[in-house]
């Protein structure tokens, strides 16, 4: 009895340690960023583009949030696509044995450094984009396509676990009842393991959003409102990354700020994914 009441201390100190830890940098996030929203006003912060911190004193990140959503959305609905498609292709439509060899394949993609993608996109990606649709080739779309690409292995490996999860007699049910495999597929299983592929894209968007190095090199990093996917962008974490090296005072305490307008955009998006995620289970039991 000593010794399990040892033991469950000592994971209940490693848990504590664990969330203590993430709630220290939270705070220590807040208490940088925070005072200089206040001084300098929410609509002079959030609803301007003049960022010169040292020229003119005016920290505007309305550009660089809606450059960091656009790339964000665009990178989501490529990876969901072709994740969401690839998993249903790997548990309906493929041989075990495949599937044993692919999906571990697919997995071993997530740990290719993000450098890794950037440079794939400068030197494949960008010309193309240049060539064949007109701009810069840095851009928005660029972006787009290479944190798709990023993003699919994590989309696809959930997506494929969620699916495997559904009881098999649910796709034996609907084969019985006459649907096709792929009636079956998209109105059976994709609907019975909805909550964990919604999972999986809470997941990717939260490394989407939260990428820099990829970002920094095919996204152009200009500090505009983007008119088009053609335009190039400057993201929330590229400007951080970009400029922490050098800055000091206000310009520091900006970029904190820039840090906790990140962390409340990432919460919002997953609250919102996680309640819509949590209406459609009801839904379905009801």
């Amino acid at each position: 009895m000593k010794r399990e009441k040892l033991i469950s201390v000592v994971l209940l100190v490693l848990a504590l340690t664990a969330i203590s830890g993430l709630a220290l940098i939270t705070l220590f996030i807040f208490i940088e960023g925070v005072p200089l929203i206040f001084r300098i006003g929410f609509s002079n912060f959030f609803l301007s583009t003049v960022w010169a911190p040292k020229s003119l004193h005016q920290f505007g990140i309305l550009a660089m949030i809606l450059g960091s959503l656009m790339v964000t959305v665009g990178a989501m609905v490529i990876a969901s696509l072709f994740g969401l498609g690839c998993a249903i292709v790997l548990t309906q439509f493929c041989p075990r044995r495949l599937v044993s060899i692919l999906k571990p394949a697919i997995e071993l993609l997530a740990g290719i450094p993000s450098v890794v993608f950037g440079f794939m996109g400068v030197v494949i990606l960008v010309p193309v984009v240049r060539e064949y649709l007109g701009g810069p080739g840095l851009c928005v779309l660029t972006a787009s396509i290479v944190l798709g690409i990023m993003v699919l292995p994590t989309v696809t490996s959930i997506s494929v676990d969620a699916l495997q999860a559904v009881p098999r007699s649910f796709w034996e049910g609907s084969i019985a009842l006459g649907a096709t495999r792929w009636q079956t597929a998209r109105m059976v299983m994709v609907r019975a393991a909805r909550s964990g592929i919604v999972a999986a894209m809470i997941l990717g968007m939260g490394r989407a959003i939260g990428e820099t190095m990829a970002v920094i090199m095919v996204a152009g990093n200009a500090r505009i409102i983007p008119e088009s996917v053609l335009d190039p962008v400057r993201t929330l974490t590229t400007s951080i990354a970009l400029e922490m090296n050098y800055a000091e005072g206000d310009h520091r305490q900006a970029l904190f700020a820039t840090g906790v307008t990140l962390f409340v955009i990432i919460m919002i998006l997953n609250t919102i994914a996680l309640t819509v995620s949590r209406r459609r289970v009801r839904r379905s039991r009801g």
